[in-house]
């Protein structure tokens, strides 16, 4: 949700944060969790539930395609540098809430910020202050069986997770092994955006 303007944004992510990425997991996240797809149109062929789309491009692809994700975050930036201008004013021409999200990181605000999404009827931009790469991470991991969630996989194309019970599990037992208040995380996970 949007950071307090009364304390300095990074005193507010350092308050915020939940889950730290440890080194030892960087490489395992490389590979994708489900099939690669570089046509937008086909991949929504197999998409029934809703929509979590982490990323700017593939954003941009899905709107293209003429499909809105339900919840997409955007940074405005791919692979460490900023979207053209295009994108960018596509997908964040209807930011519906702003979090703070530093890289290599997990926080409560976007925890919160997934939750609220998944909770409106209509589609939610979440624009994310630092970094969206982990968000599928948690996405998957509370999305409703048979949602899918869409990230992109640098220079190959869009990921396309179609949520089971199974990837709850996967990605709960990844994100166990996160360093930060696992505890905390999960309670507002699964609490349904109370913090604790």
């Amino acid at each position: 949700m949007a950071r307090d303007d009364d304390r300095e944004p990074e005193t507010t992510a350092r308050d915020e944060q939940l889950l730290v990425l440890p080194d030892e997991l960087r490489h395992e996240l490389k590979e994708p969790m489900g099939p690669i797809e570089t046509d937008a149109d086909r991949l929504l062929e197999a998409v029934g539930g809703p929509l979590i789309a982490v990323g700017d491009v593939v954003t941009y692809h899905l709107l293209q395609a003429g499909r809105p994700p339900d919840v997409a975050f955007v940074d405005e930036r791919t692979k460490r540098e900023t979207v053209d201008e295009e994108i960018r004013e596509a997908v964040a021409d209807e930011v519906t809430i702003e979090a703070v999200n530093p890289p290599a990181e997990i926080s409560a605000d976007v925890v919160r910020a997934l939750l609220e999404g998944l909770a409106r009827e209509e589609p939610t931009t979440i624009l994310v202050d630092g970094e969206e790469d982990l968000l599928a991470l948690p996405a998957i991991a509370v999305a409703p069986a048979g949602a899918s969630v869409v990230y992109g996989q640098p220079d190959e194309g869009m990921v396309h997770v179609r949520v089971t019970d199974e990837h709850r599990a996967e990605m709960r037992a990844l994100l166990e092994r996160f360093e930060g208040d696992l505890d905390r995380f999960w309670a507002l996970l699964e609490g349904g955006g109370e913090d604790v």
